[in-house]
């Protein structure tokens, strides 16, 4: 029996460079998809898998962050008395302890982020959320990491989730070298690569940030030497754990958004807004009209 996925880390101290202006005083995991922030997507995707608490990874400037989740009493009381609107903000509230934050007071990547982590992870499994990479399940279907985690109730060990892209892409990702397959949808993992050239790449399939990961990476993360960018990678620690702990690969059955880049953050908001039954059929004209180039 597998210890169960309790907790998750979610890294969001990152400064959203590319995304300023904007973000100069607006957390990047704030800025809205449609209506809703990127964290929130995160967090209710966390919810669905039933993970219990969720760790906030922050730095300077990112209260804004907690205080989404908080209790708003003045916008809520004015809400009730307008008898409207009320469940919009009942979804954001957290249960008291169900969020806790971190600081990373120095920027030394996406590993040091989740070693400083550590000592609420403790001795358990966890899951690590990347809120920039919008995962939106197809139709019907459920969530990246209830996808996972239905998965490490089988196979138990580390897993990330992995997408399939033309193979003229590969080279602008990490990807995995593929083991035994051994479902659909489940994928043994025997390498990782990053970034590799089109002609070396071990298969075609990405690294889409979601992970489950067992503590022993925070040993690996205490002794890991700066990586690419110098940085400590969390690649690097992962890598160091294959062949030590089982090792799998999720393929998601659903469709990821870059929301690191501005253009998949506009590709992102266009396909939710389109989805939508309250607003699809206008946004679908309104894109029409725009590129027919009326007014």
């Amino acid at each position: 029996m597998h210890k169960p996925v309790r907790k998750a880390v979610f890294p969001v101290a990152g400064l959203g460079t590319r995304f300023l202006p904007a973000t100069k005083a607006i957390p990047k995991e704030m800025l809205a998809v449609v209506d809703r922030p990127l964290i929130q997507y995160a967090v209710d995707e966390a919810r669905e898998a039933g993970i219990e608490q969720m760790i906030f990874v922050t730095g300077r400037g990112k209260t804004a962050i907690v205080e989404h989740f908080d209790m708003a009493y003045e916008l809520e009381t004015t809400m009730a008395a307008r008898g409207k609107g009320m469940e919009v903000l009942e979804a954001t509230r957290a249960v008291p302890g169900d969020i806790i934050t971190v600081r990373q007071q120095v920027p030394m990547g996406l590993g040091h982020a989740i070693w400083c982590a550590r000592a609420i992870v403790g001795d358990e499994p966890f899951a690590i959320f990347l809120p920039d990479e919008l995962m939106i399940a197809h139709k019907g279907g459920t969530g990246c990491m209830k996808q996972m985690v239905e998965a490490y109730g089988e196979v138990g060990g580390n897993l990330i989730s992995v997408l399939e892209v033309p193979e003229e892409e590969v080279s602008s990702y990490g990807v995995i070298a593929p083991g035994r397959q051994v479902s659909d949808s489940l994928t043994e993992v025997t390498g990782l690569v990053e970034k590799p050239p089109r002609a070396e790449a071990p298969s075609n399939k990405i690294i889409s940030g979601r992970y489950i990961l067992q503590p022993e990476v925070m040993r690996v993360l205490e002794g890991q030497e700066k990586g690419a960018g110098g940085e400590i990678q969390l690649t690097d620690a992962m890598a160091r754990m294959i062949g030590t702990q089982p090792f799998h690969a999720v393929t998601f059955a659903g469709r990821r958004y870059d929301c690191g880049s501005k253009l998949g953050f506009v590709e992102a908001t266009l396909a939710l807004a389109l989805a939508r039954e309250d607003m699809g059929d206008e946004v679908r004209v309104m894109a029409e009209r725009l590129l027919s180039g009326e007014r």
